[in-house]
């Protein structure tokens, strides 16, 4: 007998749970789901479904750890993402970070034109400038930043207010304050204003097409919030107790170049720049296989087909610069990934392809994530800020247990 199938609204109905746990169901192999022909809409077995109504929720797996935190920013749902319930792949079409960063942080989009650019003081800029510029030669970006979101912190007095308007005035100054503070690599733009163009000197040595600005401006507005990521839920622990925005963002810093997250797009980069021409592309992808290395840049947890970013980004790419040796590396990578039925690619692979194209400075894709997952870290700390409570989860413990003799050294 075929199984019957139902969508998202109808399961989450008779189970009483939100769409985002039925996601979580799935991925913890409780539920099945599949794609709807000719759409991205989800289909769940209803089977399974009943059964789970009748059995109840089911408990953590062991092994397996889930905290669900209550937040009105960000939705991934049927490979979609929206922020405050409006589509980001839209949005990356025409509005630019600091948009963006209003949205998440206020509800309201503003307007990019008529509103004054994003500036640091002059003791901010003075305090970060310096403490990067006493890092060795050869320091990751991503570590620099590391370092300048201190320093810039040490030159806010009113860091600790924490209502609202006082974290968007902090969050503007902070995010600016991450991109001047770093030493240019190129030309600085004669009138550039936004964020994204005051990147492109720190990154690019060569000055890039205003197309492959375009994709970079793009990229940050993609890469601004995305659920409860790693470094967004140790962003929003920190935040949870009360710690600032710069402390926040530093929190963030700290997990976010792990090589399962943020820092994937480093180990994509490194891949992508060792192929010299797209006929190297299947030997260096063959060669990582071969040693049993993950292939970065490839699949992604949340998403069951494919990231909705890095097609996004992939098809700007394309349309900027269609002649690009570069491009056409990673396009060699994307087919032999496909032959040997890898994943489809997510949007490190994107930001890497990006960066190679763009002949952007090492580590440069770990910069463009930082700076645009800032806004999206400041936003979650607003929620926690407004929520005051804590974020204290449990263990489970698994060690000794107390017997005869308890507390007693080993002899």
């Amino acid at each position: 007998m075929t199984s019957e199938w139902i969508g998202t609204a109808e399961a989450a109905r008779r189970l009483g749970v939100k769409p985002a746990s039925l996601y979580s169901y799935v991925s913890r192999g409780v539920l099945t789901r599949r794609t709807a022909p000719g759409t991205r809409s989800s289909l769940f077995s209803a089977s399974e479904v009943e059964g789970l109504a009748r059995r109840g929720r089911p408990r953590r797996a062991p092994g397996v750890a889930e905290l669900v935190i209550e937040t009105g920013l960000t939705q991934i749902t049927d490979d979609r993402l929206t922020y405050r319930g409006v589509d980001a792949i839209g949005l990356a079409a025409e509005r630019g970070l600091e948009e963006v960063a209003g949205l998440l942080w206020t509800g309201a989009l503003g307007d990019r034109a008529t509103a004054p650019p994003w500036q640091a003081t002059a003791e901010a800029l003075a305090a970060g400038s310096a403490a990067q510029a006493a890092l060795p030669a050869g320091t990751l970006p991503l570590e620099r930043l590391q370092v300048i979101v201190p320093a810039l912190a040490a030159a806010d007095p009113l860091r600790l207010h924490l209502d609202q308007p006082a974290v968007v005035a902090a969050g503007r100054c902070l995010i600016a304050g991450m991109v001047d503070c770093l030493s240019s690599v190129g030309s600085e733009p004669a009138h550039g204003t936004t964020i994204a163009e005051r990147l492109v000197p720190k990154l690019c040595p060569v000055e890039p097409t205003p197309a492959l600005v375009n994709v970079l401006r793009a990229a940050l507005v993609l890469l601004a919030d995305h659920e409860l990521a790693a470094s967004t839920l140790a962003a929003r622990v920190a935040a949870s107790v009360r710690a600032d925005p710069y402390a926040v963002v530093a929190t963030g810093l700290g997990a976010v170049g792990g090589s399962l997250h943020g820092g994937a797009s480093f180990g994509a980069e490194v891949m992508l720049r060792s192929a010299g021409e797209p006929a190297q592309a299947a030997t260096v992808v063959g060669g990582l296989l071969r040693r049993g290395e993950r292939i970065p840049g490839f699949g992604h947890f949340v998403y069951q087909v494919s990231d909705p970013r890095a097609a996004a980004l992939m098809g700007l790419l394309r349309q900027a610069a269609p002649d690009s040796v570069r491009l056409a590396v990673a396009e060699a990578a994307i087919a032999e990934a496909g032959k040997r039925a890898l994943p489809a690619p997510n949007v490190d692979f994107a930001l890497a392809a990006l960066a190679t194209v763009a002949e952007m400075i090492p580590g440069a894709g770990e910069v463009v994530f930082a700076v645009a997952r800032a806004a999206g870290w400041l936003a979650h700390a607003l929620e926690e800020y407004a929520r005051n409570t804590p974020i204290r989860p449990r263990g489970r413990y698994i060690g000794p247990t107390i017997g005869p003799g308890a507390g007693a050294l080993p002899a």
